[in-house]
């Protein structure tokens, strides 16, 4: 059943198209990852999703029911993360959780319920200081516990272990992972490996438009075998030998492993047996070691960025 259906989504600014024509579901259950480059419109999109920015054109719906900006109807659906949240650094976390349930109309059992339950499932159960001096951390967990208080259908996260360290970092992906079957999870960011950890299912925002959308295990046998990886002992000649290779029109992408390894993405490997020896012989290069690679999504994304 899907829970989030976009279709035809349009935001314009002046004569650029931040989203452009995207179409979208997602389905109840999943964790769903949203990637894109910086400045793709993925934040543009959640802002839409949530009411809080008005569409040029195109419809979204949570569960049926027919987003409209300024109207919270669909967002009882709906929590929500944003990727800067702001809290009253005067108060402890439990008082902010229980000022977030009294918002949402919940009574005074189902409060108490929540706040425990909530600060158990972040970590912050025993945490008793105020919320000014948090780390960012911590403000980031705190944030899912409110988006969770209402026992949304929908969470969405925008950039949530942005600008965090890797202890801050894991800490959120573990909370993610809790979530897995319990709640619809839509997972904006651009950091790759983050994706991989949690997430089943991927969508690939580039220039406002959706470029790629499925399971992760599917997109991943789709594009398996489409990298090599090659070196060859001279570092000094490796800027040479990209423009080189960044001249063949099946090398979708490039980049550098230590001083004398490449990793490729490939539209055509077969193409690519051919040709590597041929060229390497014409620079008068050795060719030491070249490996056909199982990809990942970091070549997937290479590979349909360069493609758009």
């Amino acid at each position: 059943m899907p829970v989030l259906e976009i279709k035809g989504l349009t935001k314009r600014y002046g004569s650029t198209n931040a989203v452009d024509g995207l179409n979208l579901t997602v389905e109840k259950g999943s964790v769903f990852g949203f990637l894109g480059l910086n400045g793709a419109g993925k934040t543009t999109t959640i802002r839409m999703v949530t009411g809080l920015a008005n569409p040029t054109g195109g419809e979204i719906s949570v569960f049926g029911d027919r987003v409209r900006f300024g109207s919270a109807a669909s967002n009882r659906h709906i929590g929500f993360l944003p990727d800067v949240p702001e809290f009253y650094g005067f108060m402890r976390p439990k008082e902010y959780l229980t000022l977030c349930g009294k918002l949402c109309g919940m009574n005074s059992a189902q409060i108490a319920r929540r706040d425990e339950e909530l600060l158990s499932l972040v970590g912050l159960a025993d945490v008793r200081r105020k919320i000014g001096g948090f780390s960012r951390g911590m403000r980031q967990r705190l944030g899912i516990a409110q988006a969770l208080m209402h026992e949304p259908e929908l969470l969405i996260l925008d950039e949530p272990t942005s600008a965090l360290d890797p202890v801050g970092r894991k800490e959120i992906l573990d909370i993610i992972s809790t979530l897995k079957g319990r709640v619809t999870v839509l997972f904006s960011t651009h950091i790759l490996s983050d994706v991989q950890r949690v997430c089943d299912t991927i969508g690939i925002l580039h220039h406002g438009r959706l470029a790629l959308c499925g399971s992760l295990d599917e997109i991943e046998k789709r594009y398996a075998g489409r990298s090599v990886r090659l070196e060859m002992p001279v570092p000094e000649r490796m800027q040479e030998l990209k423009d080189r290779l960044s001249e063949l029109p099946f090398v979708r992408g490039i980049r550098e492993e230590g001083p004398t390894q490449l990793i490729l993405s490939c539209s055509d490997i077969s193409g690519l047996d051919y040709a590597i020896c041929p060229l390497f012989a014409r620079m008068n290069l050795p060719l030491l070691h070249f490996e056909r690679m199982e990809s990942n999504l970091e070549d997937v994304f290479i590979e349909v960025i360069k493609g758009e």
